[in-house]
């Protein structure tokens, strides 16, 4: 009983330490980098790919769109300048709205070159088969080796070419994947049971708190008493309708396009996984 307490009591001091100290100083807002334009399927800001196979790469990619409507763009950029990893990505994502509308079934492959991060980030309607363990041992075994050689341009070919081959699997090959990820994973998740419970009750009973303080630390100030962070708006000064805790859906978020490819409204909610090298 004192176990699972704990990690409840914990959080409780947390979460009532963070609403004290943001609610009765002043801090920094930070800033965030611009959404870059969504010019077409590879979006080679840090130039990591040559001509020839980014090209050869948008074909791919446009083929498996023609095959099955998922939407995979990758982007690399020089700098995170400091955002989180996990947050520029879903940004990316949600703002250039891969995939369908009606499916969800969008990816977005991230390499940041200078911070050597990456992010492969899957949206809801492709959770299910390029999950999680799945998309970590893409970069783990695939992308991760390759970048340590300074294989940039071979290792995102190879890894884009890899979540296209698990997305057009059948449950064979499916299964087959699953079985690689899961034989190459390290460590267990004790008691998840547990931890799910606790993370769900301190969801439902602080979760709009927490949303708050997030929008507040992370978020771009609008103007005094008004930030906003990830389409979500907090403080005293900001729109009542748009207040966080109701945040706006993937597809009402459109990606801007000047080389024939845009978004079709796909919705992300931060499913995929992250590396480095």
């Amino acid at each position: 009983m004192k176990r699972f307490f704990n990690p409840i009591l914990a959080t409780l001091a947390v979460i009532i330490g963070l609403t004290v100290f943001f609610d009765a100083a002043q801090y920094p807002v930070f800033s965030q980098q611009a959404v870059p334009t969504l010019t077409g399927r590879v979006v080679d800001l840090a130039n990591m790919i040559n001509a020839g196979d980014e090209a050869d790469l948008t074909a791919r990619l446009e083929a498996h769109e023609k095959v099955t409507s998922n939407q995979i763009a990758v982007l690399t950029i020089s700098s995170l300048q400091g955002e989180a990893l996990e947050d520029y990505s879903l940004r990316v994502a949600r703002s250039w709205a891969l995939g369908q509308k009606d499916a969800n079934n969008g990816v977005l492959f991230l390499v940041a070159k200078n911070d050597r991060k990456m992010r492969i980030e899957v949206g809801y309607g492709l959770e299910g088969t390029l999950t999680d363990a799945i998309s970590s041992f893409i970069i783990r075994q695939t992308v991760t080796p390759l970048f340590k050689q300074g294989l940039f341009n071979g290792g995102i070919v190879a890894a884009t070419g890899q979540i296209i081959d698990v997305l057009e699997s059948d449950e064979a090959g499916l299964e087959d994947w699953r079985q690689r990820s899961r034989k190459t994973s390290s460590g267990r998740d004790p008691e998840w049971p547990v931890y799910t419970f606790v993370a769900l009750w301190l969801m439902i009973m602080f979760g709009g708190l927490l949303t708050n303080i997030l929008v507040r630390v992370f978020g771009r100030e609008i103007k005094p008493g008004h930030y906003r962070w990830l389409g979500m708006d907090a403080g005293p000064n900001a729109p009542r309708s748009k207040r966080s805790g109701s945040s706006s859906g993937g597809g009402g978020w459109s990606g801007g396009s000047s080389g024939g490819f845009s978004g079709g409204g796909g919705s992300f909610g931060g499913g995929g996984s992250s590396g480095g090298w």
